[in-house]
């Protein structure tokens, strides 16, 4: 900001009249014309406006796999996501502003995920994340989304690395990998198995699942009967096979990718394999018994979100009806989840006010306290961001279909 007029031999300059005698003004009383004038200026200019949010539109970011064994994770997270995006916009958005998503495919792989949401807060200029998809990928975005201070709702992950130290600009809508894996074994225990082993992807992710089911099988004085790994992105499992069909146990929990889990799963059975196997929703139910086909029946998946066959509750009636008005008749529980990240998100929009920035979406999501989007309790405050512990098991029966 600067002021029109400058003093030149204590007078105002330019001037088209002649000079008078005295001074029109010293430039004591020159310099607070220009300061009032400034502050007025300042005081009815409009603010600078969020990255991200203009009168008319809300940017949103999300970076998850579209190609690669994991694409049909992120392409259904997305589905979801739309689904409800889509709704609110058709209603006339949130004060006055439509969501617009910006889609960035990482591949399932951390090095390009770390890339894709870089590129979305600097080139995109995205305001905020919704629905990342993995463990690996969502642990080398977080460097970036710290120091943009962008927050994060409902990425598709429950590790506890991602919730322990507590981070104020993650804000998870799932329960964790320990909450799955306490219920799979102790579904398990009820049953009389005590001889369980882990096949786990050798990353994070796979690492943090097998923390889970180490916890829940030390809670019960059982340790693993055997825990064996496969790589990312790799369906190479002739070695896991060798080591589980040696240890022979009772059941078998996966905590790995779709494509690697169907790939142990259909080797098993044809090697006459007989005990169960048990998978955390990560894996991707659909996927995953598409993948299988007739080698799926009998196994069982937890799950962080309401069954979405069924129309039981509101929000499960809700997301049918979004779905199918996008055309989209095949429910499955990613895109449910899809579907719950932006409900959260759109939530922490409205309660955040006209005047959405960051810091009032932190705001506006952290008074989340126990709301029920219609059979689906999320919970926030200041010094919680888990959102919810919500559990289930499903099993695939004929047809692929999914039962509980």
């Amino acid at each position: 900001m600067f002021c029109f007029a400058s003093i030149r031999q204590g007078s105002l300059w330019p001037s088209p009249a002649p000079l008078p005698k005295e001074p029109l003004m010293n430039k004591h009383s020159l310099w607070a014309s220009c300061a009032l004038f400034a502050a007025l200026f300042m005081a009815t200019a409009p603010a600078a406006a969020e990255t991200g949010v203009t009168d008319r539109e809300i940017l949103v970011g999300q970076f998850a796999a579209q190609t690669g064994p994991a694409a049909e994770l992120g392409k259904r997270m997305q589905l979801g996501m739309l689904a409800h995006f889509n709704a609110v916009n058709a209603a006339g958005g949130i004060n006055g502003r439509s969501i617009k998503l910006v889609s960035r495919d990482d591949g399932y792989e951390p090095e390009k995920a770390a890339a894709a949401v870089k590129a979305l807060i600097e080139e995109d200029k995205v305001f905020a994340l919704v629905g990342s998809v993995g463990t690996p990928t969502t642990l080398a975005a977080v460097p970036a989304i710290n120091a943009a201070g962008i927050p994060l709702i409902g990425p598709f992950t429950g590790a506890q690395a991602l919730r322990e130290p507590f981070n104020r600009n993650l804000f998870h809508v799932r329960a964790s990998y320990f909450d799955e894996t306490e219920r799979i074994v102790q579904h398990l225990s009820t049953l009389g198995i005590k001889k369980i082993a882990v096949f786990y992807q050798n990353d994070s992710y796979g690492k943090a699942g097998l923390e889970g089911v180490t916890r829940a099988l030390a809670k019960r004085n059982l340790t693993a009967a055997a825990a064996v790994t496969v790589e990312r992105n790799s369906i190479d499992v002739a070695a896991a096979w060798a080591t589980l069909q040696t240890a022979a146990p009772e059941a078998v929990v996966q905590i790995s990718a779709y494509k690697s889990c169907a790939a142990l799963i259909k080797l098993a059975r044809s090697k006459g394999y007989g005990g169960q196997f048990f998978n955390v929703s990560f894996v991707g139910s659909t996927a995953l018994s598409a993948e299988l086909g007739d080698a799926g029946a009998g196994v069982t998946i937890s799950q962080v979100v309401p069954f979405p066959y069924t129309a039981s509750s509101a929000i499960v009636r809700e997301y049918q009806q979004r779905m199918t008005e996008g055309g989209n008749k095949d429910f499955d529980f990613s895109s449910m989840e899809g579907f719950l990240a932006a409900k959260v998100f759109v939530e922490g929009v409205r309660r955040a006010g006209k005047t959405l920035t960051r810091e009032s979406l932190v705001t506006g999501l952290e008074s989340m306290r126990e709301v029920n989007l219609g059979g689906f309790l999320v919970n926030y405050g200041p010094k919680s961001h888990e959102g919810s512990r919500f559990t289930d098991l499903t099993i695939i029966g004929r047809g692929g279909r999914f039962v509980r």
